[in-house]
């Protein structure tokens, strides 16, 4: 079993957002919880090449190629982000270094961020954001929009890719009197709190019956451009479309036409195809579209959780148990 003395242990996760950073305070707790370790914390990854060298255990978002390449002793990459495809190229595929990521951590968070979504664009909060800017008491013309405010209870949500995040809103959802379709690879596992949970084979029919259509499902070469003409077409008119996982699974053309043309109601998405989100971008003028710029994880005991999972991975680690949240490198999730 590894001896925290013999251990290095590398963290960078070079980011523009704060909250995504690791914070400095983690590592001196490091250092008192495991006596001997080495613990090596990087803001910007000018010198990661050379200090993932030595290290056994690796810290943060992503991985060069250039970089992995000189990581001889690496055993364990903890990624601090639920998503991993920055992650799955070949080489580290290849290889037999475990991985980790930070999926349970999020759920919360993006199933209450989710179902805000949700809210809002049911009861046309934007429009009456935008009318209150004007300082217009727009009650007519708030409901004349179309479709009218509505109601969650009796209506049917379908979450593309029902992992962790999908049951924590299905179940939710279900305190709303809603009813919960869930989508993923393998139905007879993680059907908790779903009324029906299908294949992706079956994703179009479950779009025809979907009220709001939630994608949260991985990135993976049979998820890229999931979203596209035909999949905005299966949806109802009056249904209304959320993206929290990844902008790269959404034909982002598809969806503004879906949009300025009424094939969908309206839609919101916590996530571009590059972040952060070039001014020139159509979404910004989209018709119907609310926008966050990727804060549905984001919250205050955000680091307290990712620590907690970080420390018991590595209790687990010195006592050679299995690891928490250990990707499937042949899925890529």
């Amino acid at each position: 079993m590894p001896k925290p003395e013999e251990t290095k242990l590398v963290a960078c996760v070079r980011h523009p957002f704060d909250q995504w950073r690791f914070p400095a305070r983690l590592v001196e707790e490091i250092r008192r919880r495991y006596p001997g370790i080495t613990v090596v914390h990087l803001e910007e990854t000018t010198h990661l090449a050379d200090e993932i060298a030595a290290a056994d255990i690796f810290v943060g978002w992503n991985l060069k190629p250039e970089q992995f390449a000189r990581a001889a002793r690496l055993q364990w990459i903890h990624a601090t982000a639920a998503g991993v495809e920055q992650l799955m190229r070949e080489e580290i595929r290849r290889s037999p270094v475990v991985i980790t990521n930070a999926s349970s951590v999020l759920t919360l968070p993006m199933a209450e961020h989710t179902l805000a979504l949700m809210l809002a664009l049911a009861r046309r909060i934007p429009s009456a954001v935008r009318y209150q800017e004007k300082r217009h008491w727009a009650q007519q013309e708030i409901w004349d929009e179309s479709p009218h405010p509505r109601e969650l209870s009796g209506s049917t949500l379908v979450v593309v890719g029902y992992g962790a995040v999908g049951r924590e809103l299905g179940r939710r959802v279900r305190a709303l009197a809603m009813k919960v379709i869930g989508v993923k690879r393998d139905p007879s596992r993680g059907a908790d709190y779903a009324d029906r949970v299908v294949a992706p084979e079956r994703l179009e029919q479950a779009l025809g019956e979907g009220d709001f259509v939630v994608l949260a499902t991985p990135v993976t070469p049979a998820t890229e451009r999931l979203f596209g003409q035909r999949q905005f077409a299966a949806m109802k008119p009056s249904a209304y479309f959320i993206n929290i996982a990844r902008g790269v699974l959404v034909d982002t053309d598809a969806l503004v036409a879906a949009l300025r043309e009424r094939v969908i109601a309206g839609a919101a998405v916590d996530v571009a195809e590059r972040e952060p989100l070039a001014p020139e971008s159509p979404l910004w003028t989209a018709p119907n579209l609310l926008l966050t710029p990727h804060l549905a994880a984001a919250s205050e005991p955000l680091w307290q959780r990712q620590a907690a999972l970080l420390f018991e991975n590595l209790d687990r680690w010195f006592a050679g148990r299995p690891l928490l949240n250990q990707v499937d490198k042949d899925r890529g999730y």
